[in-house]
């Protein structure tokens, strides 16, 4: 097989949750196990670092890794979804893994995989252990794909654990509260090993200090740690933040390269978690902090978070999916000055959709998109029920036929706003 052929097998042969979605949910680590011992325990070999969380865990994956490799480490990065091309998901130093290696993986181990039929997501964890222990990385970021006690990649014995915050989505696996939710989050919380929280919530601090506690695990709520009132924009275009602890300021004049203004909770998980890697013999200077943060998506290829593609008008695609992550975007637009706003707009079928439309402005032109995958929700139903919130606007058959009309609508002083899917997103980066 060629790279593209191989690509086709991978995808076609093997359940991959975010094609298909319930139907290729794994819930035990059964298949993660015996491709563990198959591969001679990867993850052994290489250090790591855990993130979970509802929102916030690729962010903050993604700066953690900048500043890792700033600071002179071979820094592999594990992230879920990609956007455009699969080997986004595995990184080492910013540089996708390349189309030989996932050429000859597949090669090499396919009637293992034919034996086992692990999922998507079992298997490209796999991948990308097995990658970092032949290139001999010093440490790696893992994202957690959903949930956390019983995720693929929960067999890591990490240096620190982060668990960015706690929101309502994949309901049907995780539960109907955050505090189940949370307990599924917790389940990457190891023995002896120090927990960071980004966000304090009342529903769930008992769930993580209890499980923190069974574990013997020091647990650290970053944002009773740290606090950043508000940021400001600098004249190349990237956020500047004071970062105070007991009303010192710590961290002046921090640059950050990612221009949402949600990242202000996630660079707080951020800098508690560097504070522990220090405890923990890191070497991290204040150098590479800053210029981790300045260079997150020229060091890492991070895309999709509130990212500009366009002036005259304003042109900004966000993967925020969810009902926490769309309320932070929609307050974002509110501060963002535009004359008339334009909103390209799909979804998956399996979200609480009604939640979203609830909070949507009402004064933008929408254009209803269904994005190219088996879980996008029809474009024709999304406008039927965007219009019983108010929400006016056209439906398209595709992504780009949407965009195109938009722009065509669009005025120099125009916001144009692409999202309501990773999907979306892909399709117009």
């Amino acid at each position: 097989m060629n790279y593209q052929e191989t690509l086709d097998w991978l995808f076609s042969q093997l359940p991959m949750y975010q094609r298909q979605g319930k139907a290729a949910y794994k819930a035990d680590l059964n298949n993660t196990l015996d491709l563990d011992k198959y591969f001679d325990h990867p993850h052994r070999k290489f250090k790591s670092i855990h993130v979970a969380g509802t929102n916030g865990k690729g962010s903050t994956s993604h700066m953690l890794a900048s500043v890792l490799q700033e600071s002179g480490y071979k820094v592999g990065l594990y992230t879920s979804p990609h956007l455009k091309d699969f080997r986004e998901r595995i990184r080492i130093n910013g540089q996708m893994i390349s189309e030989d290696f996932v050429l000859r993986f597949i090669e090499d181990h396919h009637l293992k995989f034919e034996e086992l039929k692990p999922s998507f997501f079992e298997m490209t964890v796999s991948m990308a252990f097995d990658y970092f222990a032949k290139e001999n990385i010093d440490i790696a970021i893992v994202e957690v794909g959903m949930g956390g006690r019983l995720d693929s990649t929960n067999i890591i014995e990490p240096d620190i654990s982060i668990i960015t915050n706690i929101g309502l989505d994949h309901t049907a696996f995780l539960g109907n509260s955050l505090s189940e939710i949370a307990k599924e989050k917790a389940g990457i919380i190891k023995k002896d090993t120090p927990v960071v929280i980004g966000e304090t919530h009342s529903e769930t601090e008992a769930v993580f200090r209890k499980f923190a506690k069974e574990n013997k695990s020091e647990i650290y709520f970053a944002d009773k740690y740290y606090f950043c009132d508000y940021g400001m924009l600098s004249i190349d275009n990237k956020q500047i933040f004071n970062i105070k602890k007991d009303d010192k300021i710590i961290y002046q004049d921090l640059k950050l390269d990612l221009l949402g203004i949600y990242q202000k909770k996630n660079l707080l998980t951020v800098l508690r978690s560097i504070n522990l890697l220090i405890e923990k013999k890191y070497k991290i200077t204040n150098k590479s902090i800053y210029k981790g943060l300045e260079n997150v998506s020229k060091n890492t290829g991070l895309q999709g978070r509130w990212q500009l593609l366009g002036d005259n008008p304003t042109i900004v695609c966000d993967t925020a999916h969810n009902l926490d992550g769309i309320t932070l975007v929609v307050n974002q637009i509110k501060q963002t000055p535009y004359k008339n706003l334009h909103i390209v707009f799909g979804v998956v079928d399996d979200k609480n959709i009604d939640s979203i439309l609830k909070i949507l402005p009402t004064n933008a032109k929408y254009y209803f998109a269904k994005a190219n995958i088996p879980r996008a929700l029809d474009q024709k139903i999304l406008k039927e029920k965007a219009n019983s919130y108010g929400l006016l606007g056209n439906e398209y058959k595709n992504v780009q036929e949407a965009l195109k009309k938009a722009k065509k609508n669009a005025s120099l002083n125009d916001l144009i706003f692409i999202g309501g899917s990773t999907f979306v997103v892909a399709e117009v980066i």
